[in-house]
């Protein structure tokens, strides 16, 4: 038993020295897992009682439970003692803990997104899927498969970003609609929103901007069949008493082809500076895809017809919202954005 009091006597010296020295309250826990944990130093010699004689027993267990609870007290004692410093620290330092942390602000979807998604919503709804396609883009997919042969004007009317002779930033998501199909059988009827990039640069055009693309091909598909796909897509939109019209133009990759208009959102067709005072607002470009279109992709045109059109997403949120420059949507302005 003397020999159990001796190892007893010396772990309370130890762990007291151990404590001493300990000033982190990590350092304090570990000195307490050591000598009173489960495995601790203190847990081996209460089980050595197990080899005392029978009488002998009762004293040792007692004081060995007398060390165990002023070791208990005394590191207790010490762990409270650095919770105080932390506090006193904390005052000292003028920081009020009680005080609720800064909000982080919520964001918001920016205007051109909002845009993007309700056309999206509209023309899933109408049974279009969507589809995207590489931004840098070949100039075969980009014009030749589109019927614009690297002699035709209609090149003249889109100022290119060229990588190498071959590769350029696409003009159009229209490339998407060639490879689209090059992939699928009709019936295909699929919207490609996306980035596209030209040379131009004023209070309304940006060198990079977003259109969305929309073209149906099947069987006994007609011009018929394309106004009433937009002019469900212009009344949703814009709202039922939106007024439109269809005026005949010229697309290389559609035939016939129309430009749809607007009556003027912000005069109501009286005649404003944005209308040029003639009361309508062009909205986007549509068409009967050329037959050359499908010889490229392997369709019969004698088979199947389809339809195509293609809109700016910057020129819907500028009359959407009443908005004068273009420009504005990519400069980043907070005060501007946080109107949306």
């Amino acid at each position: 038993m003397d020999s159990l009091k001796e190892k007893a006597e010396a772990l309370r010296i130890d762990c007291r020295r151990a404590l001493s020295d300990a000033e982190e309250e990590s350092q304090i826990v570990q000195v307490k897992t050591h000598f009173l944990g489960r495995k601790g130093a203190l847990t081996i010699l209460l089980k050595e009682l197990r080899n005392l004689p029978v009488e002998e027993r009762p004293g040792a267990g007692e004081t060995l439970n007398k060390i165990k609870r002023e070791l208990e007290g005394e590191i207790e004692e010490a762990l409270s003692g650095t919770i105080r410093e932390k506090k006193e620290s904390l005052s000292r330092e003028m920081i009020d803990t009680t005080l609720p942390g800064r909000r982080v602000p919520f964001g918001r979807e920016h205007p051109l997104t909002q845009i993007l998604n309700g056309i999206v919503t509209i023309f899933t709804n109408l049974g279009f899927a969507v589809a995207e396609g590489p931004e840098v883009e070949f100039e075969y997919y980009n014009f030749e498969a589109l019927n614009i042969p690297r002699d035709h004007p209609a090149r003249d009317m889109q100022d290119t970003f060229y990588i190498t002779d071959n590769i350029l930033l696409r003009t159009h998501t229209s490339p998407v609609q060639v490879r689209v199909m090059q992939s699928q059988k009709p019936p295909v009827k699929v919207i490609a929103p996306g980035r596209v990039y030209r040379c131009d640069s004023d209070v309304s055009h940006s060198p990079m901007f977003h259109q969305v693309e929309g073209f149906f091909v099947d069987r006994d598909v007609s011009f018929a069949d394309l106004k009433g796909t937009l002019t469900a897509f212009i009344h949703q939109m814009f709202g039922e008493e939106t007024a439109l019209r269809f005026r005949p133009s010229f697309f290389p990759f559609t035939e016939p082809s129309a430009e749809v208009d607007i009556r003027c959102v912000i005069c109501r067709g009286d005649g404003c500076r944005v209308c040029s005072n003639t009361g309508w607002i062009e909205i986007l470009g549509s068409g009967v895809i050329h037959p050359e279109v499908f010889r490229m992709v392997g369709y019969d045109p004698e088979e199947v017809s389809g339809f195509a059109f293609g809109l700016g997403i910057e020129r819907i949120a500028m009359l959407k919202f009443g908005i004068d420059d273009i420009r504005l949507f990519f400069e980043n302005d907070l005060r501007f954005l946080r109107q949306f």
